[in-house]
């Protein structure tokens, strides 16, 4: 029989003699699945220790133990109690879900598969853009890069232009669900210091390189070259700025 997990597992650092909200809880108890402090199999604590806890009534801890059984990360079961579930069944696109396996990846192994199915999904449309774009879809295009060139000295607006060129290319796919998908993965990563890493000194003009090279193959609509490019785009440009292994937040 699965053992009951020790309680003090349960919450974070956040806890304040306020009433913590549902959504506050939901997280805190996705963040100690999702960090390993309550493993698979585990039983979490019955409502009245987690009431207690949380500051909350047994209703807030049933609702938002509810949610977290629709993120896939536990399975309620009548007369057995609340048990963690295996990554196997995590809704890992879920935003609190991703947003917690981003925080502890130490290892930026989850940053590292991001980073390829979003260079997959990406690349793909890059693609698709190609053999559809229209005029006004490539004028939005053209607008896009000339924002880059254009900001290519200051990093914040840079970065935003970057983003936006990404999402024109994405649009103009048509493709919906890997837009939609590349989205999530993308606004996660981009919430995290472990994603922007370490930029070289020429990281800025390398990236502008880049993406004139899938500017030119969308304009030129060569699907096979544009799949290509944004895919080579988004695995090197990883590549450059990855912090190693375990690395600390880099200092300004």
């Amino acid at each position: 029989m699965p053992a009951e997990s020790d309680r003090r597992l349960v919450v974070t650092e956040r806890r304040s003699p306020t009433p913590m909200l549902g959504v506050a809880v939901v997280e805190d108890l996705v963040d100690a699945i999702v960090s390993g402090r309550l493993e698979p199999g585990t039983l979490l604590p019955p409502e009245g220790p987690l009431s207690e806890q949380f500051g909350v009534s047994r209703t807030v801890i049933r609702e938002s133990v509810k949610r977290v059984e629709e993120k896939g990360l536990v399975t309620i079961a009548r007369g057995r109690g609340t048990q963690v579930r295996p990554t196997s069944s995590w809704n890992m696109l879920d935003r609190t879900v991703l947003t917690s396996l981003i925080k502890h990846d130490d290892s930026l192994g989850v940053l590292d598969e991001l980073s390829v199915i979003r260079a997959q999904l990406e690349s793909v449309m890059a693609a698709e853009a190609a053999r559809v774009r229209d005029a006004d879809q490539l004028a939005r295009l053209d607008a896009a890069l000339r924002r880059m060139r254009e900001t290519v000295d200051d990093q914040t607006a840079f970065r935003h232009a970057d983003i936006e060129f990404h999402e024109v290319v994405m649009a103009t796919s048509g493709n919906r669900l890997a837009e939609s998908i590349a989205r999530i993965l993308m606004e996660r990563a981009l919430e995290s210091w472990r994603y922007h890493g370490v930029d070289t000194a020429d990281a800025f003009a390398l990236t502008l390189s880049e993406h004139a090279a899938i500017h030119a193959a969308i304009t030129e609509q060569d699907a096979v070259r544009a799949q290509d490019a944004m895919n080579g785009h988004i695995v090197e440009s990883w590549r450059r700025r990855r912090l190693p292994d375990h690395a600390g937040k880099p200092t300004a």
